[in-house]
């Protein structure tokens, strides 16, 4: 049991990385992976919010839209419950760190509508896993997108010195960095494999 943990968290990091293999969540990976420090935080509230609405979304789907037969409805129910916990998670980080809340700006509340944690609480219904392997997917697709993020502010950051053609400046070197990433974790494939 814990080493299919094991296997789950690792695979949603490396090999089933939500960003870079199922390129979910690239709004605002692109916009907010300018500065190491905003992505890092960005990063860690992505994590959070993706591992606990897993979770949450499990237990609505299993325990109130099955039982009454309203599968149908996962979509909306997902999306009010990943925006009931970005506000909490908003207030938080408001009284937590206004540095940081000024710093996120408006992307905080974009997480609300950041695909890849619908992205992962749809794959946990599809894959069938139980409420502690939902949030070991959860937690290890919102790590996986902060490695990501940290990864691109991270390079970015060193890039700002360098010179690079001016047809490519901006988005197109990011999105080029990204696609390299990609192919990076690409090569992880095969290596874990969620069962």
């Amino acid at each position: 049991m814990v080493e299919n943990l094991i296997v789950i968290f690792l695979a949603a990091v490396f090999t089933e990385n939500i960003l870079l293999a199922r390129f979910l969540g690239m709004c605002s990976f692109l916009a907010v992976s300018g500065q190491l420090k905003t992505a890092a935080g960005l990063g860690g509230a992505v994590t959070f919010v993706m591992a606990f609405t897993t979770v949450l979304n499990w237990l609505v789907y299993h325990a109130l839209l099955e039982p009454l037969g309203l599968e149908y409805l996962r979509f909306i129910a997902f999306i009010i419950v990943i925006a009931a916990f970005v506000q909490f998670v908003e207030i938080v980080i408001e009284r937590a760190s206004p540095v940081l809340y000024y710093a996120l700006g408006i992307f905080l509340p974009l997480i609300t509508v950041n695909c890849a944690i619908l992205g992962v609480s749809l794959f946990m219904i599809i894959r069938e896993f139980n409420a502690v392997e939902a949030f070991a997917y959860g937690a290890g697709s919102g790590v996986g997108w902060a490695v990501a993020i940290i990864a691109m502010a991270g390079i970015r950051e060193r890039m700002k010195n360098a010179r690079v053609p001016r047809g490519l400046e901006g988005p197109g070197i990011t999105l080029i960095i990204a696609g390299i990433m990609a192919l990076a974790f690409m090569g992880l494939s095969g290596v874990l494999v969620p069962q």
